[in-house]
């Protein structure tokens, strides 16, 4: 889709269209980051135990790597979001949406980026010769040791997006066409959830 194309899409577009559009990509958020953090990481990471998460990792690879592929779904997801909530927020704030939206977009990046070192242990543990040189407990408490990157990673994120709620929740209150209570929700909402 050109530049031109999507202009012309979003000027003609409704503001209740964009609204659902927005609350489509923000349920798929919730959804894939429930499964991806919920699920696959609940079920194959063993807080404190290398050994067991190593097992469970090279046990479930294909469930590792659709982990990751879901982890990076939900992270096109709230870009999405976050892109569509600044240009449905604009007429309510035009400077704060787009503070919000810096923030919201910051907070994109580190935790897309942290996911880098959620499917490094599959590197590690996929027994490469130059990794010979390594014990097998040692490649275990490496990958277990990326895995806590990973999750401080995705901490340091929440720090932007728990800027970030809140001011698309303000922005949402004075908004004339969405529910206001919808703002309380939003001004309320940044969940972490640790994996370790």
């Amino acid at each position: 889709m050109g530049t031109a194309v999507m202009t012309e899409w979003t000027t003609e577009t409704s503001p209740r269209t964009k609204a659902r559009i927005t609350g489509l990509f923000y349920l798929l958020t919730i959804l894939t980051g429930l499964f991806a953090q919920g699920f696959v990481s609940g079920k194959l990471v063993v807080g404190g135990d290398a050994a067991a998460t190593a097992t469970n990792i090279l046990t479930h690879r294909g469930l590792f790597q659709l982990g990751f592929a879901v982890y990076l779904i939900e992270m096109a997801c709230q870009i999405a979001v976050t892109a569509l909530f600044y240009d449905l927020l604009k007429p309510a704030g035009r400077s704060v949406s787009l503070l919000a939206a810096f923030l919201g977009l910051a907070g994109c990046v580190i935790k897309t980026f942290s996911r880098v070192f959620f499917i490094a242990p599959l590197f590690v543990l996929g027994g490469a010769h130059y990794l010979s040189t390594f014990s097998t407990e040692q490649l275990q408490a490496l990958a277990l040791l990326l895995l806590k990157v990973n999750d401080h990673g995705t901490g340091m994120a929440l720090v932007f997006f728990g800027f970030y709620a809140p001011l698309t929740g303000y922005l949402i209150i004075r908004s004339t066409f969405l529910p206001r209570f919808l703002g309380c929700i939003r001004r309320s909402h940044t969940v972490y959830c640790p994996t370790f």
